[in-house]
Order: C-alpha cells, then sequence, then structure tokens
C-alpha cells in the first residue's frame, strides 16, 4: 500500500473524515491505487475514515 499516494490522493479530494465509494472508486482510477489499499488506509488511519454510501449498501 502506497500510503503516501493515499495522503496525496485524500487532500486532492478534500477527504478528512469519510469517503463514499463513488469517491473511492474515482481516486482508485485517477490514481492508480487499488480499492482494497484505500479501504486498508481508511480502517488503519487514525481516527478511522468512514465509508458512505457504499455501493453494495454494506456502509451508510
Amino acid at each position: 500500500m502506497d500510503k503516501e499516494l493515499i495522503e496525496k490522493a485524500f487532500a486532492e479530494s478534500g477527504i478528512t473524515t469519510e469517503i463514499g465509494c463513488e469517491q473511492a472508486f474515482a481516486i482508485s482510477e485517477k490514481y492508480g491505487i487499488p480499492k482494497m489499499d484505500l479501504a486498508r488506509y481508511c480502517n488503519r488511519h487514525d481516527p478511522k475514515i468512514k465509508i458512505r454510501s457504499c455501493q453494495l449498501g454494506c456502509f451508510r
């Protein structure tokens, strides 16, 4: 996982406390970051970055 690239992508996108699936997919595509790396980063970040608007309905 490229933590620095994810931090840069989130900073440029204004992500600080939560992210929607649509945003995560767009960041993954734009920066070439695997979606699972984004999810791992969100779960390991302190404080965690909440995943909202899940396209599968897992997170609301």
